[in-house]
Order: structure tokens, then sequence, then C-alpha cells
């Protein structure tokens, strides 16, 4: 099971470069503005040799640098003392997020898709409008993720469903190794209960079988129960926990 959360975790790396990444003592340092906690923390992702208060300290004046509060990815292959220590410093938990898996030979995946449109690379058509679908205003955001999406090392299939030369629902997969990784769905507020993310699944799930994928893994934010229920539906189950310790300001 510890192999499988470690391979996942080294996928969703793979998956979500950020702007700026420092390698130390076995531990990525990823900065990004602070445009997600994900490409805006230290995960630990080899042997650690120094001392934790020591490579905090580290991280800490990294990004007081930076700009922003130092955070850390905690899940399931750090040591809980880490976490305590991170808590005794008061850092506080944010963002906790639910990894789901699926084995695709079992995926309920019935649905029809035919309003979804794929392309193999990223249009910045697309980034465009998932920023707006985002509510994603901040211009040192919209200027430096478009590098972030192009510079995914893996190959990708990128969703949309357009009305009126508009896209109002996006999707993003990327295969690595016989996994798909599910990201990116959006639907545009006054679009929603119509179905399309459930469409936008289904076709990357679809789409992604073609090219050899054998399982699938996504990402939910804790209390996010509509997505949930939709990824539980199309047979996912839920796999581990992670979240996010954050520095006091």
């Amino acid at each position: 099971m510890e192999m499988n959360i470690k391979k996942i975790e080294d996928m969703s790396l793979n998956a979500w470069p950020s702007h700026k990444m420092e390698l130390y003592d076995g531990w990525i340092l990823r900065f990004s503005y602070f445009y997600t906690h994900r490409t805006n923390s230290v995960e630990q992702f080899g042997t650690s040799t120094l001392p934790w208060r020591e490579k905090v300290s580290y991280c800490e004046h990294v990004y007081k640098r930076l700009g922003t509060p130092a955070i850390f990815k905690i899940s399931p292959l750090v040591s809980q003392d880490f976490d305590y220590t991170l808590e005794n410093r008061g850092y506080e938990i944010q963002h906790t997020t639910n990894v789901m898996t699926l084995r695709l030979s079992s995926a309920h995946l019935e649905y029809p898709y035919e309003d979804v449109c794929f392309t193999d690379d990223i249009p910045d058509k697309w980034i465009e409008s998932l920023f707006d679908l985002k509510g994603t205003t901040n211009p040192i955001h919209r200027a430096v993720v478009p590098s972030m999406y192009h510079a995914i090392p893996k190959e990708t299939i990128c969703a949309s469903v357009l009305e009126n030369g508009k896209i109002i629902a996006t999707g993003l997969g990327i295969l690595d190794r016989e996994y798909i990784g599910i990201y990116a769905i959006h639907v545009r507020e006054d679009h929603r209960g119509r179905g399309l993310a459930r469409q936008i699944c289904t076709g990357l799930l679809k789409e992604g079988m073609k090219k050899g994928a054998e399982c699938a893994y996504l990402q939910v934010v804790e209390g996010n129960t509509p997505a949930r229920k939709l990824y539980e539906s199309l047979g996912f189950h839920y796999f581990y926990t992670y979240w996010f310790r954050v520095q006091p300001v």
C-alpha cells in the first residue's frame, strides 16, 4: 500500500510543476506565487539527513524571502512526529484533500460525452478559460501559470465543452505509467447541473484507456460533497488523505 501511495505522490509531482523548485536534503521546495497550496509547499520525496528543526527554519527563511508563509504537505508518507513538530510551531492545517483511485476495468463509463472536445496539447485559450471559471484575477498568476501547464512533462488529454464559441467546462487528464490523473474539472456556475462534469470525466477516462491507462487517480478537497459523489458514481474509491501545515503569519 505504501508503495502505491508513493507512486501517486510522485505522479502528482510530475503532473503539476511549480514555477520555481529547489531540492534540499530529500525535500523539494515549490514556489508559484501562492497560486495553490500544492505548487507552493515543501514535499518530502527522499531520505532526510539533517535535523528537522534546522530544515524547517531554512524553509521558513526561503519562503519569507519569496513573500509567502512556509507550507508543508503532510501525506501518509510523512512522519506523524513531523506533523506534531509543525503543530507545536503553531502551523495550522489547511486544504485537507482526499485522494481517490479507480481500476478502469471496473469503472462506470456508460454516460455519453459527445459534447466534449479533446486535444493532446493544452491551448492558451483553455488556460485563459480555466482562469475565468475559477475566478483567477491575480495578474501574476495569469502571467506565470500558463508556463506551468506548458511545462507538464507527461502526455496530456485536454477536455473542453464549448457553447457559442466559449469554453464553459474544462478537464485535464495526465498520463503517467499505467495511470491517468484527472485534474482541472470546472464548470461555469450557470451551466452546472447539466452533467457536464460527468461527461468530461467519462470522456477523459475512456480516452485514457485508449492510450493504455489501466487505473486513475484524482484529488478532491474535503467537504466538496458534490464532486466526491460524482467520482464515487464513476467507481472511484477513497485511498488516502493529505493536508497542508501553514506557517502562522
